[in-house]
């Protein structure tokens, strides 16, 4: 069988945050204090195909730079080296005006809807300003074409002319949701989407999601540190380790049989009602500092079976069967 033709595609893509130098510091250069600019390495070389239709979900620890390749994702980030492709097209070499227009069916969907909403503006501000301002409906229909996507997404259309503070955490997250919806996108990047919630919210926000797959066709990328949200919601998921991913996997197929040592660690800390008493036994040490990641194998300074190996040299990221894929040189000895 034919794998299907991505919808978008990353291509070998890196970012690089760099804080130049500041005047005291340029100064404080002046007088050998042998200072120097500060890079932040986000995402390390990383390839991805998103299939028309499918869940991804994305996973990883706070600062693994799961947020920042979502952003490239979406456009918000441009990469430092690498390239975005949609529908098998370079995004960045097309004209801006087809740029503008390949970019808008690509939105993403912000962690905090308190802080991404823009207390000041009414929701018919919020959600309807983007389709009036790229020609997705005229001003006329505005108020109109508001009320139908709030009534998609679970709310009551009169809402339109409240205010951000008026409204609860999952009725706020709801309004993002239509924002992003609203210039009418085939893809969404969902940041942690679910995680500012209260549980019983969140299974109501997930089943939205669903819904809105089934009705409008869409295909998500779903970032999330919870495996739990991850495991019922995506049909494959991807597992990021300081800037790199790690394994690759048809949700059923990792959930089953983990392969990365991160991952088997990962897993083996999500709680479950079947699980008989046992000690509690956290990935051990921190996650590196993305200004000054380790050498090798980014994981191995926590990585319970590290070699010498493991120190010096990059594990290529590479199938260990089908669908399947890993970056750890223990395959190697398959």
């Amino acid at each position: 069988m034919t794998q299907p033709s991505p919808i978008l595609e990353l291509r070998d893509v890196t970012k690089r945050f760099v804080r130049p130098l500041d005047l005291a510091a340029k100064i404080a250069n002046l007088f050998g204090a042998g200072l120097k600019s500060e890079t932040v390495h986000a995402v390390d070389h990383v390839s991805l195909g998103v299939s028309d239709g499918e869940v991804v979900g994305l996973v990883g620890e706070s600062g693994c730079g799961k947020s920042t390749l979502g952003r490239i994702v979406a456009g918000i980030h441009r990469p430092t080296t690498g390239e975005r492709l949609w529908r098998g097209t370079a995004i960045d070499a097309l004209p801006p005006s087809e740029q503008r227009a390949v970019e808008l069916k690509v939105q993403m969907i912000f962690q905090d809807p308190m802080s991404s909403l823009n207390p000041r503006l009414r929701v018919s501000d919020i959600v309807g300003e983007a389709p009036v301002v790229h020609g997705v409906v005229p001003a006329a229909e505005r108020d109109a074409y508001v009320g139908e996507l709030l009534q998609r997404v679970g709310l009551d259309a009169a809402f339109r002319r409240r205010y951000p503070h008026q409204f609860s955490g999952g009725q706020r997250a709801r309004i993002g949701i239509a924002r992003a919806l609203a210039v009418k996108p085939e893809f969404l990047v969902c940041d942690e989407a679910v995680a500012a919630l209260d549980v019983s919210i969140q299974a109501q926000v997930l089943n939205l999601f669903m819904d809105l797959r089934r009705d409008l066709g869409l295909t998500y990328l779903f970032i999330s540190h919870d495996l739990g949200v991850v495991e019922h919601l995506s049909d494959r998921v991807i597992i990021m380790y300081l800037g790199r991913f790690v394994e690759i996997a048809p949700t059923e197929e990792l959930f089953r049989a983990p392969n990365h040592p991160y991952t088997k660690a990962l897993l083996a800390e999500v709680p479950r009602l079947d699980a008989r008493k046992r000690d509690f036994a956290p990935v051990k040490g921190e996650i590196p500092s993305p200004l000054n990641p380790p050498p090798g194998c980014h994981f191995h300074p926590r990585c319970p079976r590290a070699t010498a190996r493991c120190r010096a040299e990059v594990p290529a990221l590479k199938e260990i069967a089908p669908g399947r894929w890993a970056a750890c040189h223990l395959n190697d000895a398959r």
